[in-house]
């Protein structure tokens, strides 16, 4: 049992096992989107398409933004067009940043890797905004003169509160958006931590219930 105060009613037009990854990555990624005003004639860009990065893409996109995936290479490509990006650039080419210069009112990092984040900050317009919500093991730093110089604002944002979670949820719901999901046995747990050192995942494990046996 639990009380009606920490309770959240799920959607009902996406299948569960999908949805369930909204209350980690769902929430992380809207949180933001939100607070920093995502919708029709923002642009947004999102470093990064994995587990957050993917969700990121596609609550983005239904709030109306124009949106642009960031990604170390193009091999996501496709699935980053498919899930809702307008753009898709290869960071490891420096000629997107210069290309890029000045263009994103937000920028929602996704990637738990060391950035240059004065780059970054490059791509903002005038008093944009770079939000951090991955967990680099390592310290990053930034010339705050790539702050002052056009108002730009850079923060970091973890998860939300319950009414905000729900507020999602109710979204998703209507919008019918769950994450990309491999549903696996809880056999396979341990192969499934494997392939998420690997980096092969598309884009979220969940595990089949039934199999805990």
């Amino acid at each position: 049992m639990v009380t009606e105060d920490f309770a959240l009613k799920m959607p009902e037009s996406v299948d569960l096992a999908a949805a369930t990854p909204l209350l980690c990555a769902g929430i992380t990624t809207y949180s933001p989107l939100r607070r920093f005003g995502a919708g029709p004639g923002t642009k947004i860009a999102v470093v990064g398409l994995g587990g957050l990065g993917h969700m990121a893409v596609k609550l983005a996109h239904a709030l109306g933004a124009e949106v642009t995936v960031l990604s170390q290479s193009l091999k996501k490509r496709d699935d980053g067009l498919r899930l809702g990006a307008d753009h898709y650039y290869a960071t490891s080419d420096p000629e997107t940043f210069e290309q890029l210069a000045g263009t994103f009112d937000l920028i929602i990092n996704t990637v738990s890797a060391r950035l240059d984040l004065d780059a970054y900050l490059s791509l903002l317009t005038v008093e944009g905004a770079l939000v951090n919500v991955g967990a680099p093991a390592e310290p990053m730093s930034l010339n705050v003169f790539s702050l002052l110089t056009s108002g730009r604002t850079f923060a970091g944002s973890m998860i939300g509160g319950l009414p905000e979670t729900q507020e999602m949820l109710d979204f998703c719901d209507v919008q019918r958006i769950g994450s990309e999901i491999e549903l696996i046995p809880a056999q396979k747990i341990n192969d499934a931590y494997e392939r998420i050192l690997a980096s092969d995942v598309r884009y979220r494990f969940v595990i089949d219930v039934s199999t805990m046996a």
